[in-house]
């Protein structure tokens, strides 16, 4: 039986340029005990593959493109080049971590074979090991899909032992045998014609950019000048190699914040990276008065009209208010738009999120980014996706991990985009950015822990005030 592509699945697929690669990732930072065993993890990844299906298969196209894409087996699967080791020369830095990240997640991966690949990168300072993985959207394509990196994390230090059934490919379709599938299924739902030829033309047109270019470059002109927002240093007019940065900030603090000022963890979030955001916009001599904001998409995670449905994702459109001086007034502003969009209640919180199953932050922070890869980039200026990640202790192969961000891919004409994901009492930030409109993104890095000292001094000043409003209605979960 033909297993095709879903529609988005292949608009990803044809949507992704070299120069923008639609992949999502992380990196995991482990502290072994003792010396690391390379080869454990990646026995514990041959074990899992039997569980993930879709990381032993191919894309092949159909001649002709007139029909979507099928899954198939690899029939050369080879896991020693989808595991990779790696090392920064000892002792390695956060910061030469993060420069080797975003040379990694510059480069598409190989279409040729499954879209994945994990790299094991030794030589951190202490001892340290990170796990820095990249899984193409069309793999995490919905609620209860992992990311490489995820199926390898479990709750103990010991990881279970998987029953490895011996592995044999299915035989592959010729190219005979993808048009007589592809016709049957055309015949079979006329409606996969339209898509079909939807997608032909997606295709088409990236066939053709280059030839357009400078056609292309007049056009973008005309359609950024009707974008909301001012122009500012946070676009991209020419997509450049990624640059990486990470951070992270106390999940505490973050809580006191919302306690004292009200709103929920994500507004707070959404609150630091405004203050980055307008801090970061003056250095650079952007304008940041007359009520200047930033059209910011933030993926939520929804429960379904049907109980019997998963859960599912959408995307809020809110103004991030840069221009506004003070801390706690933007905070506000943040969570009045948050909460207009939030009124029907099917918003998931976190302990629902971390209940559903193998949950992965990663997972989360794909469908996000999926859901705005859908959406013109005119209409927003920067992604932001916060997913609550667990706060018990994980182990990855055996090994305990400390930390972990998030990698989030960033869309043509945009210069940043930001993750965060909870874990043991810390938020942690992840930044992608372009390279050549966001050099200095470790800067914007640095940025974030001022936002949240600049919120956190205001606390003690709302101590002991009781809040005048208090919210009704469909609430929001403390997400």
């Amino acid at each position: 039986m033909t297993d095709r592509l879903s529609p988005t699945d292949a608009a990803f697929l044809y949507g992704e340029e070299p120069t923008t690669p639609l992949h999502v990732g992380g990196v995991v930072i482990v502290e072994p005990k003792g010396d690391f065993d390379f080869q454990r993890v990646v026995d514990v990844v041959s074990q899992r593959l039997g569980e993930l299906p879709r990381f032993r298969q191919v894309v092949r196209t159909v001649p002709g493109h007139f029909a979507r894409p099928v899954w198939v087996d690899d029939a050369h699967f080879d896991l020693t080049y989808h595991v990779r080791r790696s090392s920064l020369p000892h002792p390695g830095s956060a910061r030469q971590l993060d420069e080797l990240v975003g040379r990694l997640i510059s480069r598409p991966l190989d279409r040729s074979r499954p879209l994945w690949e994990l790299y094991i990168v030794e030589g951190l300072a202490g001892g340290r090991v990170a796990l820095v993985n990249k899984t193409h959207e069309a793999l995490v394509s919905r609620i209860g899909a992992v990311d490489i990196a995820a199926a390898v994390l479990d709750e103990t230090a010991r990881p279970p032992q998987v029953r490895v059934t011996p592995w044999i490919p299915g035989p592959g379709p010729s190219e005979v045998d993808l048009v007589v599938d592809a016709v049957a299924d055309l015949a079979a739902r006329p409606s996969e014609a339209f898509d079909a030829a939807r997608l032909w033309m997606a295709n088409l047109r990236q066939t053709v950019t280059g030839a357009l270019n400078t056609g292309a470059a007049m056009a973008d002109v005309a359609r950024r000048s009707m974008r909301r927002s001012p122009r500012s240093s946070m676009s991209a007019t020419t997509p450049g190699p990624r640059i990486f940065a990470a951070t992270d900030v106390s999940l505490a603090t973050v809580k006191a914040i919302r306690a004292a000022h009200g709103g929920t963890v994500n507004d707070v979030i959404l609150a630091i990276v405004a203050g980055a955001v307008r801090s970061w916009m003056l250095s650079h001599g952007d304008p940041v008065t007359g009520g200047a904001s930033l059209a910011t998409l933030v993926p939520m995670s929804v429960r379904p009209d049907d109980p019997g449905d998963s859960a599912g994702v959408v995307s809020y459109l809110i103004d991030l208010p840069v221009s506004e001086p003070s801390p706690v007034l933007r905070l506000h502003q943040v969570s009045f738009q948050m909460e207009s969009h939030t009124q029907s209640g099917r918003q998931v919180g976190a302990d629902a999120l971390l209940a559903l199953g193998r949950f992965a932050p990663a997972t989360l922070h794909a469908m996000g980014a999926r859901v705005a890869g859908q959406l013109s980039r005119r209409s927003y200026d920067l992604l932001v996706t916060n997913v609550p990640g667990p706060q018990r202790r994980l182990y990855a192969a055996g090994d305990p991990v400390a930390a972990m961000y998030p990698v989030v891919p960033l869309v043509k004409g945009h210069a940043l985009a930001v993750g965060c994901t909870s874990y043991r009492g810390r938020v942690y930030f992840g930044f992608t950015a372009d390279r050549d409109a966001m050099p200095d993104v470790i800067d914007f890095a640095d940025l974030i822990a001022d936002a949240t000292s600049e919120l956190a001094d205001t606390v003690g000043e709302s101590r002991g005030r009781r809040r005048q409003t208090a919210r009704h209605g469909g609430g929001r979960s403390e997400a």
